[in-house]
């Protein structure tokens, strides 16, 4: 077992919400657990008995009770909770334990001043964008689109979508237009709501000619809603394409506030893959699923509630942004953020460069819970950057990262740097189910480099290549019993062939993730990388995130990319190695020279790339997420315009090194 860095209190059990929940099991259904793995067992074994105290404990709204909690447990097509009808925003807008004059939005911007909602204010802006898109002739089943950043109107908006039913989708206003239009031309959306433009740092990014595109590729959106959010322009006649502003939208009116009660499975809102290699697959999302899942992770397993403040830094284009909505469902407050976590800049005021900023804005805005991704911490720890040095972060109780596999000095750098009393969980899952399958939890220690459990409910497994599962082995991972929060399917996946294609075909009945996943006897975990992008070295796999995390340990190493090449002939392959450096640094026979020595020493001879080369960047997606895959499928000969999407990319440039790369090889195709 790694070095213990956080240990949970001894009345863990009376000042957490688990200890809550443990309690009220012993009370109301006799059900004791001496610690979480029996917990854990219970929940995975009892599928019903567990989903439904989900529901009882934390007093969901059924307008309509469930005639059985899971009439069907095959996957894909398990049936949850049949016959109940409810509705997600509801139980958003209830924000159990908080006064209607307690704050329960906190947005800072970039772009404007900050923005402060209260129970009451929100609720009320619910309530008259909803009478706006009842205006609109908006009911169940209909799509309303945002092209708009993460701000107090993009979250009223998806709220309102909601309670009527209606199904919510939204794109980072970053996302160029064809990548929009890939995604919202699959489901034709009848209301789009957009941005001018926005600032990131002190750069003005108009963005009026590429929402003027979107509109010309959506004849399906009758209703096009400006926000005038760069500039202060509120006229529509400037900007042809809008038939109406956002202040029209939420007009005052005296219709009440009110809740379509929906069938368990109604869609709620489409989230997508992120469309690297082909058209993004829209995953619907059900109200019930969402609703539960969130519930049960934000309160037992992050200990959100009523007192907190919970931040992670996300834009609308990635479900962490879904996950921090769900915040006050538990009674918890949330912090939006909109502008570049990486420079300090006010509105209208010159910016400088900062990995400090959203550490500034958790003391500021008093967030107890600080979300963000693994890349960032590194970032952090990197720039030797101590955050507890610059920002009053007394009332943080909770870090979380994801995004990639957090490493051992990423843990260690947290309790050093930020602070030692907090709980830092690693948790990993995605956008498929808009949650966490592995993470923390209270009632279990922090150990560096160990995401702590497998998360309540979450059937996760690790399979050999033979099927098997195994234990202390890495594997594939694998969920063998159906969780509400899988999604409905896709949209316009009529047979459900492309949803059974995605998770079901390696192991038909059993959700295969594409990870790499290494599950412990005392039941914590590891993740190492996508499960397609292993490196295969003389039949011995290699996870990714091990990679980097000794690559870029090195000064020098700004980002870096590992690509194996498989022989036909069952060889070695060829194990090529790629990396950014930082500004004024070569790639020199000295540099090499180190990154093979940290390599050989930290891993093993095996991990030892065939050759090293300098690029400007790494691929990434809009989402962060490193482009392995796709650059391997242009080595090896395929098209680069098949093998990624540009629009998919924060910078459709850094393919260009790759693609000359294969070029001199020779395994260029177009």
């Amino acid at each position: 077992m790694s070095e213990v860095l956080w240990r949970p209190p001894a009345d863990v059990r009376q000042r957490t919400r688990i200890g809550g929940y443990l309690a009220w099991l012993e009370r109301t259904r006799g059900l004791r657990f001496a610690d979480y793995q029996q917990l854990w067992q219970w929940s995975v074994d009892d599928l019903a008995g567990f989903w439904g105290s989900v529901w009882d404990y934390f007093e969901v709204v059924g307008h309509q009770p469930a005639e059985q909690v899971l009439a069907d447990g095959r996957m894909p097509g398990a049936r949850w909770f049949p016959g109940a009808r409810l509705n997600y925003a509801e139980h958003v807008l209830r924000a159990p334990g908080l006064a209607e004059d307690a704050p329960v939005v906190i947005a800072h911007s970039q772009t404007r001043a900050p923005v402060t909602l209260t129970v009451a204010q929100l609720r009320d802006e619910v309530r008259r964008v909803r009478a706006g898109l009842r205006r609109l002739g908006v009911g169940p089943g209909d799509r309303v689109a945002a092209y708009a950043p993460n701000i107090p109107e993009t979250y009223v908006l998806m709220l309102a979508t909601a309670s009527l039913g209606a199904i919510f989708s939204s794109c980072a206003p970053e996302f160029g237009t064809r990548s929009v239009t890939d995604r919202w031309q699959q489901i034709e959306p009848t209301v789009l709501v957009a941005v001018d433009g926005y600032r990131y740092g002190d750069k003005a990014v108009d963005r009026r000619a590429e929402v003027a595109a979107i509109a010309d590729a959506l004849p399906s959106a009758r209703h096009r809603v400006l926000i005038p959010y760069l500039s202060a322009v509120a006229d529509p006649a400037e900007l042809p394409w809008a038939t109406s502003t956002w202040s029209a939208l939420a007009a005052p009116t005296d219709e009440p506030l009110a809740f379509d009660a929906v069938p368990f499975d109604q869609p709620l809102y489409v989230l997508y893959s992120s469309g690297t290699t082909g058209l993004p697959k829209p995953i619907v999302h059900r109200h019930g699923g969402i609703l539960l899942e969130h519930l049960k992770m934000l309160a037992l397993h992050h200990d959100l509630g009523p007192g907190d403040r919970f931040f992670w830094f996300t834009t609308t284009g990635w479900m962490m942004w879904n996950y921090l909505a769900s915040g006050p469902a538990v009674g918890a407050a949330i912090v939006l953020f909109d502008g570049n976590p990486a420079v300090r800049a006010a509105p209208g005021g010159p910016a400088s460069p900062d990995l400090g900023t959203l550490w500034r804005l958790a003391a500021e805005t008093g967030a107890t819970y600080f979300g963000t991704s693994a890349p960032f911490l590194l970032a952090c720890r990197k720039e030797g950057l101590v955050p507890r040095q610059i920002a009053d972060l007394s009332r943080l109780r909770g870090v979380g990262s994801t995004g990639a596999p957090l490493p051992a000095e990423g843990f260690t750098w947290v309790y050093r740097s930020v602070g030692e009393d907090l709980q830092l969980t690693s948790l990993s899952g995605g956008t498929d189910v808009c949650t966490g399958f592995v993470g923390g939890v209270p009632l279990l220690p922090v150990r560096a480099g160990e995401i702590a459990c497998r998360c309540l409910g979450a059937r996760v497994e690790a399979r050999a290549a033979d099927g098997r599962p195994v234990v202390g082995e890495l594997g594939e991972l694998v969920i063998t019993e159906p969780m509400p929060s899988m999604p409905v399917g896709f949209w316009n996946d009529p047979d459900g062939s492309r949803y059974r294609q995605a998770y079901f075909d390696r192991y038909p009945g059993v959700w295969c993730h594409g990870d790499w996943i290494t599950i412990a006897e005392h039941g914590a975990c590891a993740i190492t990388g996508r499960s397609d992008a292993t490196l295969n070295r003389g039949g011995v796999r290699l996870g990714t995130a091990e990679f980097y995390s000794v690559v870029e340990a090195l000064p020098e190493v700004a980002d870096s990319l590992v690509i194996h090449l498989e022989d036909p002939q069952g060889g070695a392959g060829e194990l090529l190695l790629f990396v950014a450096l930082r500004a004024g640094v070569g790639l020199d026979d000295a540099l090499r020279t180190r990154i093979v020595r940290e390599l050989r020493s930290a891993l093993s001879p095996r991990h030892v790339p065939d050759g090293i080369h300098q690029v400007a960047a790494v691929p990434r997606t809009l989402s962060g997420k490193k482009l392995e895959v796709p650059v391997k499928k242009i080595l090896t000969g395929v098209p680069a315009g098949q093998a990624a999407a540009a629009g998919a990319l924060t910078d459709p440039a850094a393919l260009a090194p790759f693609i000359r790369f294969a070029e001199d090889r020779g395994t260029a195709v177009g």
